[in-house]
Formats: C-alpha cells, structure tokens, sequence
C-alpha cells in the first residue's frame, strides 16, 4: 500500500509547515480558552497522488514559547485519560494475531490469542533519531508536566511509524507531531493537550492547521485507519530499549 503524505497542489503550503510563527500572547490565555473543535478534524482525507513524504522544511530558530507548558486547567485525577477510565478487556481478533497453546489436558487444550507485533527495530531507530531533533528536544522540555508527551503518548508514536509504513528514513519531524497529536486525540479526554501542540508550532496563528489536519488523516489512512494502541502494546515498545530516557516521562511520578 502506498501511504504518501503529499500533496502537489499544496507543496508550497507544506513547506509552510515549517513551524516558523512566532507564538503570540500568554499561553495560560490560549489553553484557559481553547474549546474543541471538530470543523477541520471531519474533513475526510484525500488520497495520495504522489511518492515522496511532505516536504516539511523546519526553521531551527523558531517554534514554540520559551516558557514549560503547564496546563491551566488540568483535570481531576479521575477523569483524565481515556486509559485510564476505559477497561482493558478484550477486543477483536486482527489479521495479525495468532492462537497459541496455554495449557494442555487430556483432549481438552487451553488457546491463548497473542498478538504479533508490527513494530520493527528500524521503527525505534526512526523515533531515536528524532529524539535528537533540535526542535523536538524544546518541545519535550517545554511539556515540563508531560500532559503531551509523556512515555504512553510517545510510545504510541512508534506504533503508529510501524503502521504507517514509509521507510524508517523517511519519517521526518511532522510525523513526530503527527502521530503525538493522534495520540493525544486517542487517550485525552481533554482538548487542552492538542491545542498545546498547536501553540507551540504556530502560536496563535491558524492558517496551517487545515493543512496540518489534511496530513493527519492522511497519516490515519496510511495505516489503514488502526488508531487504537493497547496498553499491552505501549509497554512492549519499552521494553524494547528500557533504558531509553523518554521512558522515564511518568505522569505517575510528578508531584
């Protein structure tokens, strides 16, 4: 399956992509007043007509509040994330899961689904490497309260790379934000997370977010519109490298 992020009739607004803005105002203002919304967010996607990823050019000068982001109205504990409150039960066998012998008596015999999991090496590397993008390393630090990036979030941001496909040198900074800002669209109950993403790449500039969401459900569609990532599978990808230090961003430990 193709799953290309391009649009050549929007080159020129992707490379606007660059996250250049200047964030405008006090950040406290933009999140207290942010409201969801779903005008962009139901666009429906458009198919890919090209081979090459988005050509997200990125000023290393530029995004984002030098100020942490700390969430002005941050949610009771017991209404925070949908992991949280969702139960883990069981879901729907997938194409890629497979049946195995747990325990065996007589003629009786016990079968236990495991799931086979698409995320390769070449997947972490991918995210590795991205890890030491300048403008990433800012936003990581400027989360200081991980309301947006903690380990879960960034795990599923390596799922979603192994969904999605493009060859592990492909994935650029975008999909960073790409697949964080799904993330957070998954596991938040609270639109405050997804609107600090905004702010800190464009500030209070709204004319790239049409584009950015365009890009987002292609991202979505790539990956044949598998967006759910289980607990189990988050805690595999850390297992992978447990000594990564983005794994040590646990909401459980904040103060």
């Amino acid at each position: 399956m193709s799953i290309l992020l391009a649009w050549p009739r929007l080159r020129e607004g992707i490379t606007g992509l660059g996250f250049t803005q200047k964030p405008e105002g006090d950040l406290g203002e933009i999140m207290a007043s942010c409201q969801p919304s779903a005008q962009s967010e139901g666009q429906s996607p458009q198919p890919s007509t090209s081979g090459y990823p988005p050509e997200a050019v990125v000023d290393e000068e530029s995004p984002g509040p030098s100020a942490p982001f700390v969430d002005p109205c941050p949610l009771p504990q017991s209404r925070g994330r949908k992991r949280d409150i969702e139960s883990d039960e069981e879901t729907a066998p997938e194409a890629n899961d497979i049946w195995v012998v747990e325990t065996l008596s007589g003629l009786k015999m016990k079968l236990k689904r495991q799931r086979l999991s698409s995320v390769l090496p070449e997947h972490h590397e991918a995210f590795n490497r991205l890890l030491e993008d300048p403008v990433i390393k800012r936003f990581l630090a400027w989360d200081k309260d991980l309301r947006v990036s903690d380990k879960y979030l960034l795990s599923m941001v390596i799922a979603y790379f192994s969904r999605a496909g493009l060859f592990s040198w492909q994935y650029q900074r975008i999909h960073f934000f790409l697949a964080l800002y799904l993330a957070n669209d998954m596991e938040e109950d609270n639109q405050a997370p997804k609107q600090a993403i905004f702010s800190f790449l464009y500030g209070k500039n709204r004319s790239q977010r049409p584009l950015f969401h365009k890009l987002r459900l292609q991202f979505i569609r790539s990956m044949g519109w598998r967006t759910r990532v289980s607990r189990e599978e988050c805690e595999e990808i850390q297992a992978f490298d447990p000594d990564l230090w983005v794994w040590g961003r646990d909401r459980t430990l904040i103060p």
